[in-house]
């Protein structure tokens, strides 16, 4: 392969990545984020880049709260404990309520929507939506840990178990092995 085509590739998948409105979303993340951090709360270049960039990012939201619609309604893997399955379906219905109510947040700041006490109120709401969802995928991510360690235990049991009936056959068929050499 030659160095044009392997730049080619490297391209294409660039190409890829950036079609996709959450590798968007995730580049203006990191320039928001960034100005935030230089700006240091002060008035200047990189505050108002943060604020402009924030803002951008809420268009690249837009219907993204169907998906976790479509996860609340979606059903679960069977043997999925309740709880884990509750759980789930909170992270989803909160996660869906709040990139809802971002949506009029935005229309708010952009002054598509004239309400802004309401837009402020419901801002403050979809944040506690937000936080309840990355607290309920939290404990979410932490039962399947729960649940994979308990799994690999239960392997590894078993595995020694094998082991030792392993052992304990290949021992008796040499031991039969050599009374018959002795015979």
């Amino acid at each position: 392969m030659s160095t044009l085509d392997a730049t080619r590739a490297e391209l294409a998948l660039v190409v890829l990545y950036l079609n996709k409105a959450e590798a968007r979303d995730k580049i203006c993340r990191a320039i928001q984020y960034g100005s935030k951090f230089l700006s240091n709360g002060q008035p200047g270049t990189a505050q108002n880049v943060d604020k402009s960039t924030s803002l951008a990012r809420k268009v690249f939201r837009i219907f993204k709260f169907v998906n976790d619609l479509h996860g609340l309604i979606s059903p679960v893997p069977q043997g999925t404990p309740l709880p884990l399955v509750l759980l789930g379906k909170s992270k989803n219905a909160l996660l869906s309520t709040f990139l809802f109510l971002d949506q009029i947040v935005w229309l708010g700041r952009s002054g598509i929507y004239k309400n802004k006490e309401r837009a402020e109120l419901l801002g403050r709401i979809s944040l506690f939506c937000w936080m309840g969802s990355s607290i309920c995928t939290t404990l979410v991510e932490v039962g399947e840990l729960g649940r994979l360690s308990a799994s690999i235990s239960k392997l590894e049991k078993e595995l020694k178990n094998t082991d030792k009936h392993e052992c304990r056959m290949s021992n008796t068929v040499r031991s039969s092995k050599s009374q018959m050499k002795g015979h």
